[in-house]
Order: C-alpha cells, then structure tokens, then sequence
C-alpha cells in the first residue's frame, strides 16, 4: 500500500469477485478497519475462524494473518473497508493493544451507535473524493471511529481494558522497544534499562495495564510472530526458533506448547488443513 489512508466499499458485486479468485490467508503492511453494514462476514484471524452478521467491526493490525470471506445476507452485502499506515494516527495505541488481546472482531446492535460509525465512514469517503482532501480532516474522523468502537466494547466488556488507558507513556515506550527487539534473546533487564528504570518497576506497569509480567509480554508478542512464520513460511521449526531467540529447538517447542496448547508442527499442520 502506498498511501497512507484509502477506503473503498465491497457490495454484491465485490463478494461475487472474491468468491471467483483465490483467497488465500495473508498479511499486509498496513492497518485494516472493516464495518459491516450488511451481509456477514467469515473471519479467519488470530488463527481461529469466526462468522457474524452485520452490523459488525473488524480490525486487522499490521503484520497480523487473516482471510476475509465476505457473504450475501437476504441477497444483500455491504462493507466500509478502511485501510491506513501504522503512522496516519500514530497516537493510537490499538494496534499493539490488539496484538495482545483475540478481540479483532466485535458484533454491533443495529441503532445509534453503529448509525454514527456509517455517518462518520461517509464524511470520510466524501473528503477523500475531494480534489485535495484534507488527510487531518480524515485523521480526526478515523480517530473517532476508534473511540466510538472502543466505547462500545467497553458496554459490552465493562471489566476489559480501557484502550486510552494504554497511553501512559512508559508503557508505549516499552512496547515501541519491544517491537524493535523481540526476536532477541532478551529479558526483561534489558527492556528496563533501555527504560532508564528496574525491572520492578516495568513489570509493576505492564502488570496494572495487561495484568501480565513484561516476561510474559515478551513471549506473547515471539508466539504471536511464531504463529505467523509457521503459517506463511516454510522455514523449519528449529529455523523459526533461532530467528526469535531460540537456540535451541527443544526448548523453543516446549515453550510454544506452553502457550498455544500444541507443539509447532501440530500447530502448523492444523491451521494449513484449516485455511486450505
């Protein structure tokens, strides 16, 4: 993608085009906002698959495995699909929240709140229509759209974490740094010092914002990266494994397993026979 912000619309005649062509699981390099307006949608993202009728939102973050399959409901479909780079709203702390958290999909009720998000996908496809739009105009629309959405999953999941919460500083900063660095054998020391604070102090934040130890962060984010090569590569599990700090392969398997339920081949064998 080259730009930093398009949004385009899928209908009836966009799904029969999807449905001639080979739609295979993938990832992208840029963020992805999908409102369903009508129809329903199969999801495959965060390596399960889901299936909701409209109104609906996904969001896809950057890098993230998925396949869209979009459906006609009562012969009728209708997307707002938003696609932007990561630094359009650099502010926003979704993506990497995301990352954390299977929550890429959330279902609406049909009413004011999901009505405001078509009025607000509207006012940005008329600016972008525009000769010159004004991309701040866009950037403040696309930023409602994520508190409104965020508002709504906070009804919907009132003990869930506050998205803005996410803004405190320190804790952006470490994800920033851990985003650069995860595929090193590093610990939390590391990560602390490059914070200009202990390890009992980091852990002390990422514990009231994720409830999880900056350990239990860092293995997070390599699973997730983990789960994507596994997927889309066909690099050895052992290959895998040294490229996210791994030396060893027994215990890079032990670890997954750990985590996801499953050793990495298993894991791999699943989701190929899943998406084929």
């Amino acid at each position: 993608m080259e730009n930093l912000f398009k949004i385009y619309q899928v209908d009836e005649k966009e799904v029969e085009k999807i449905h001639s062509s080979l739609n295979e699981a993938h990832q992208h390099d840029f963020e992805e906002l999908i409102i369903g307006v009508k129809g329903k949608i199969e999801h495959f993202i965060d390596f399960k698959t889901h299936q909701y009728e409209a109104p609906f939102v996904c969001f896809v973050t950057r890098g993230k495995i998925h396949r869209v399959s979009p459906e006609l409901l009562d012969g009728e479909c209708f997307y707002w699909v938003l696609r932007f780079k990561s630094e359009f709203i650099p502010e926003t702390t979704f993506n990497l929240y995301s990352n954390y958290h299977e929550n890429a999909n959330l279902q609406f009720k049909e009413g004011r709140c999901f009505d405001r998000l078509i009025i607000i996908c509207n006012l940005i496809a008329d600016e972008m229509r525009q000769e010159k739009p004004s991309l701040s105009i866009v950037r403040e629309l696309l930023s409602s759209l994520f508190i409104m959405i965020e508002d709504e999953r906070q009804k919907q999941e009132p003990n869930s974490l506050q998205l803005y919460k996410n803004q405190d500083t320190t804790f952006k900063n470490f994800l920033s740094i851990l985003e650069e660095n995860f595929r090193r054998p590093e610990g939390v020391a590391y990560y602390a010092e490059k914070l200009f604070m202990s390890a009992r102090n980091l852990n002390t934040i990422t514990q009231n914002i994720l409830q999880q130890s900056v350990s239990e962060i860092i293995e997070t984010r390599k699973l997730i990266e983990a789960k994507n090569l596994l997927l889309s590569t066909d690099k050895t599990v052992a290959e895998i494994g040294f490229e996210l700090g791994y030396t060893d392969k027994a215990y890079f398997t032990s670890v997954f397993k750990k985590k996801a339920g499953q050793t990495p081949s298993e894991f791999r064998e699943e989701m190929r026979r899943l998406i084929s």
